[in-house]
């Protein structure tokens, strides 16, 4: 899927705001979905930042949750309604995947953050350009959220950013406001 003019839009609005919080002359690593829009989502960050203090690497772990092969709007409404009743995390989409398989790459995925996050010449500041419910498994894992504190959550809004910062006692903390569900089911 391309993305709209809006679209790219947004994302120069999102590499500006990045750039704030990164700081123009400080270093940054981006980890992006091979996704053709979140590539462009990418290109369009990238535009606010100076060339020389990024590095990149596409990362299949980190791409969308997989719909399978739902071919008419009545498919994709009657599976959405099915999947909002069962619970959307355990639930697995024909021909597709649960976001419980999302999460299981996103944790897989953490063993190479963590091992880069330990390199010597790694930047202070990292990005991972992903998609909706990837961000929303990436941030379950890393905060130990349950299945109904995910459940409650929304996914992010387009070029929406979450930002995370390093506190004084060595964890990360949430800096942007979570959205909830609408009408979210909890068991």
């Amino acid at each position: 899927l391309q993305l709209t003019d809006l679209r790219h839009q947004q994302t120069k609005e999102a590499g500006k705001y990045d750039v704030e919080i990164v700081g123009k002359d400080n270093q940054i690593m981006f980890y992006i979905s091979p996704f053709w829009r979140t590539r462009q989502t990418f290109e369009g960050i990238l535009k606010s930042f100076n060339p020389t203090l990024i590095t990149w690497r596409e990362d299949p772990r980190i791409r969308e949750q997989e719909w399978g092969h739902l071919r008419t709007i009545q498919e994709c409404q009657r599976v959405e309604k099915e999947r909002e009743e069962f619970g959307s995390f355990y639930y697995r989409i024909p021909d597709g995947e649960s976001c419980a398989d999302v999460y299981d790459r996103a944790s897989d995925f953490f063993n190479t953050l963590h091992r880069d996050f330990e390199k010597v010449l790694f930047p202070e500041n990292c990005a991972i350009v992903t998609h909706g419910t990837a961000i929303r498994c990436i941030l379950m894992r890393w905060f130990h959220w349950t299945v109904e504190e995910f459940e409650a959550t929304a996914n992010p809004k387009n070029c929406e950013i979450f930002h995370l910062e390093l506190q004084d006692d060595n964890k990360y903390k949430l800096l942007t406001p979570l959205r909830e569900k609408e009408n979210h089911n909890i068991y």
